[in-house]
């Protein structure tokens, strides 16, 4: 005689939503209340399963995976974008907060939490999210690329296209033309690819009006992306590599272009300087009685002679060293970031710190990474 199972219920809670309903055809917006019992394992898209299933079937919203891989279930909670598959509820119940949820920014809504990701892939198309070998016949044998060439572009393959980043875009909000930080950190995927043999052509696709220079520095998209791509990171690299490869006739590149030069020659940004080298002699001409103003002000320094820094000699060497080195374009900030990634590999044990990440700098497959500094076991 074995003994019956006992069958023990899990723990709930009572879990309070506001829903914004959204009806494409009438075009009226609604804020409704929800109030449920669930799981105190729920996150938010097992909530909304069960107010569809048990209290409102007419919720519209997107999922699949349920496993934060496939991306459908981008929406906002309290106006910042989120998967509703990786917040979970019970810490947001236990404070008594009753977060607001809606449909995600800068893409039309078709029906409540759904929108019409047409935009967003048509930007995803435009940056040619595909490798150009350089050549059309077939290779006689496979073409080999090291972990270090991959971990390059590593954070940016992360990308699950889910529109979280697009979402929070302040430039796309302003213009929706812009090309957005999914799709430009999907075109660093493919610059940054030692297969590819299209970064110029690419490059100069990416800094045409709407592109790379367009992005307003807000850094929304790294901190709502749900995967650490860090799109304005990208962004950044595509920068760097557009200036490299010599690629800077828009108006954000001429004054990066500029900011370096006045850093390496004086050690400070010379800003009465920077209209001229930047948007040009006969646009500074008309602002002259804007600079009149500003100096009057105290604003404007004297132009001469130029302040140097007293170790200006230190920002030389900086210049001449990443030159040395071959890391000033898209490397130097991959660079940075690894750095980031030994410092949470030497963390101590038991701090937040672990084995650090993949995109470090002496990774090979199969081998753990050592735990002492500059590679030693």
């Amino acid at each position: 005689m074995t003994e019956a199972a006992v069958h023990i219920e899990p723990a709930t809670m009572l879990v309070r939503l506001k829903i914004w309903r959204f009806n494409a055809q009438t075009g009226e917006k609604e804020l409704r209340d929800y109030e449920i019992d669930a799981p105190e394992w729920a996150c938010l898209l097992d909530v909304l399963d069960l107010i569809k299933d048990k209290v409102d079937g007419t919720l519209a919203y997107r999922k699949s995976c349920r496993m934060m891989i496939c991306g459908s279930c981008g929406m906002r909670m309290d106006g910042k974008a989120v998967l509703a598959c990786k917040e979970r509820m019970k810490p947001i119940v236990d404070s008594g907060h009753v977060p607001v949820i809606s449909a995600m920014g800068n893409l039309p809504i078709v029906k409540d939490l759904v929108v019409d990701m047409g935009p967003f892939w048509n930007k995803i198309k435009a940056v040619k999210p595909w490798l150009d070998p350089g050549y059309d016949e077939v290779a006689e044998r496979e073409r080999v690329v090291s972990q270090q060439q991959m971990n390059v572009i590593h954070k940016e393959a992360l990308c699950i296209m889910c529109g979280c980043c697009v979402s929070e875009c302040n430039s796309m909000e302003s213009d929706p033309d812009f090309l957005g930080p999914a799709a430009l950190a999907k075109g660093m995927r493919f610059v940054g690819d030692a297969r590819d043999h299209d970064d110029i052509g690419r490059l100069n696709s990416y800094n045409e009006e709407h592109g790379i220079w367009d992005c307003t520095r807000c850094y929304f998209c790294n901190e709502r992306c749900p995967k650490g791509v860090d799109p304005r990171d990208a962004i950044a690299k595509l920068g760097a590599e557009s200036i490299k490869q010599g690629i800077d006739h828009d108006m954000g590149a001429k004054h990066a272009n500029w900011f370096v030069t006045s850093a390496k020659t004086t050690g400070w940004l010379r800003e009465t300087e920077l209209v001229p080298k930047t948007q040009g002699v006969v646009s500074a001409i008309k602002q002259t009685k804007f600079a009149l103003k500003l100096f009057r002000h105290g604003k404007v320094p004297l132009p001469f002679p130029p302040h140097v820094a007293e170790e200006v000699q230190e920002s030389r060497a900086l210049f001449d060293l990443v030159k040395q080195q071959g890391r000033d374009g898209a490397l130097g900030i991959v660079q940075g970031e690894r750095g980031l990634a030994r410092i949470d590999q030497d963390a101590p044990e038991g701090s937040s710190g672990g084995w650090g990440s993949r995109d470090q700098a002496d990774i090979t497959p199969g081998k753990r990474p050592t735990r002492g500094k500059g590679g030693e076991a």
